[in-house]
């Protein structure tokens, strides 16, 4: 009985823990390279950049943890390379940047990315308008989905061009109640500030 009870006590302390998984805390007011490519940020408040990464040429930063609120930095992705790892290549194939894309493409590459790596059939783009990013001719677009077995509506927000045939993206999402409105001008300042 007190063997089970101190195990009991140890799981708690430990769920109660979190996993740092190699997070690490991103300064305010620093230049920064993202996703491993020259696309640099400075952002204006700390954000926390998770280890997990969703694709080779992508990283993930938080304010609140990557369930209420994630910008997603894609840099420099080339032709024939998928936004995500892929999980199911054989049977459902991620779609593939093309270096002929145009920047009215982004979107749709995203939302076929997303239906086949979420499982999700629920996501829509909700608008989309030409937009300068990283000093370039750009987009910018948002969308709304929700996850498979998830009935939280989420949010987002996209900015990203073709620059020498690579693909550059920034992508905010958040769920749509209360999250989404807080921390967007957090986005926007990020996004705002992308540079090549």
């Amino acid at each position: 009985m007190m063997r089970a009870a101190m195990g009991l006590a140890l799981a708690l302390l430990l769920v109660g823990q979190p996993l740092a998984a190699g997070n690490v805390l991103v300064v305010p007011g620093q230049k920064r390279l993202v996703a491993k490519s020259a696309l640099s940020i400075t952002p204006a408040s700390e954000w926390n950049r998770l280890g997990a990464r969703p694709g080779r040429y992508a990283e993930t930063w938080t304010l609140d943890g990557d369930l209420l609120n994630d910008v997603t930095f894609y840099g420099g992705i080339g032709a024939d390379k998928t936004l995500f790892r892929e999980v199911d290549k054989r049977n459902r194939p991620l779609p593939r940047v093309s270096a002929t894309m145009l920047a009215t493409d982004i979107p749709a590459l995203l939302e076929s990315s997303y239906r086949i790596a979420l499982g999700t059939p629920l996501m829509t783009i909700d608008r989309v308008e030409p937009a300068p990013f990283a000093g370039r001719p750009g987009i910018r677009f948002t969308y709304s989905f929700t996850r498979q077995g998830d009935m939280v509506k989420r949010l987002g927000e996209g900015r990203g061009a073709m620059i020498g045939g690579q693909l550059y993206m920034i992508t905010y999402e958040a769920p749509a109640l209360y999250y989404f409105a807080r921390s967007l001008a957090a986005f926007h300042q990020i996004a705002d500030s992308a540079a090549l």
